[in-house]
């Protein structure tokens, strides 16, 4: 994937600051300690149960530096290192650090409380183990599509290019389109998104983006591009018979 901003289309940011380099680090750490101690992916995962029932404070915080194979530390890294480098750069390491661990722990604490509310309908949900930094590059995810909503990301497979503020969206779609038993935690990824979307709200970042007018002029543009399209698309088609004229006639 690309954002189009920069003199050159390519693959990933121009600069990868130091604070993502360590969190990247961080997570890679953990991940090799998991594969020697199988007890910290069992102490360290969370346990909504184990939370509020035997005091296992600890684990919402834990959660987020642990993950369950190579595929799922690779995905969230990646995306840690695509979207996140360019928030810090403009926030700054101390703040993105705080951002990132307050939507990874903001999630992990709605993991941890959803299930009491559906215990009747899943019972499971309470003994099941979360683990992964899903939560916070989420978070991530959404305060970058609503710093730059405008700006184009080109995905490459399937090759298909989407303005920024569609991001999310798009991701949840296709979480649960291909979730075939793959153990997806949606209420984790929707817990970092919610936790995001407070924490940008209060500090001003998202008042205006959503608001009537915005969303009145985002339709008017849809409708203009609509048109502009379908105009294309008639010159195209009379060109194209002009020259099939000139051709067989």
């Amino acid at each position: 994937m690309y954002g189009r901003g920069y003199r050159q289309p390519g693959i990933g940011p121009p600069i990868t600051p130091p604070i993502i380099k360590q969190l990247m680090i961080a997570n890679a750490v953990v991940y090799l300690l998991q594969q020697m101690s199988p007890e910290v992916m069992f102490y360290g995962s969370l346990v909504p149960a184990a939370f509020w029932q035997l005091g296992h404070l600890w684990q919402p915080f834990t959660y987020m530096w642990l993950h369950a194979g190579f595929g799922h530390i690779a995905m969230n890294m990646f995306s840690l290192w695509m979207f996140g480098s360019q928030l810090a750069l403009a926030w700054g390491p101390k703040r993105f650090l705080r951002f990132y661990l307050i939507c990874g722990v903001g999630a992990g604490l709605i993991i941890a409380t959803y299930p009491y509310f559906v215990m009747t309908i899943n019972p499971s949900g309470l003994i099941s183990h979360t683990l992964g930094a899903s939560g916070a590059v989420y978070g991530v995810l959404l305060a970058y599509s609503l710093t730059w909503p405008d700006r184009t990301i080109m995905l490459i497979f399937p090759p298909v290019a989407f303005r920024a503020i569609w991001l999310i969206p798009g991701l949840f779609f296709m979480s649960m389109a291909f979730d075939s038993g793959q153990n997806i935690s949606h209420v984790g990824h929707l817990g970092g998104v919610i936790v995001a979307w407070l924490y940008l709200r209060r500090q001003g970042q998202v008042g205006s983006l959503f608001s009537i007018g915005q969303l009145r002029l985002r339709w008017k543009r849809y409708r203009m591009r609509r048109k502009l399209r379908a105009v294309r698309y008639e010159e195209f088609e009379a060109k194209r018979q002009r020259d099939n004229e000139r051709k067989y006639h």
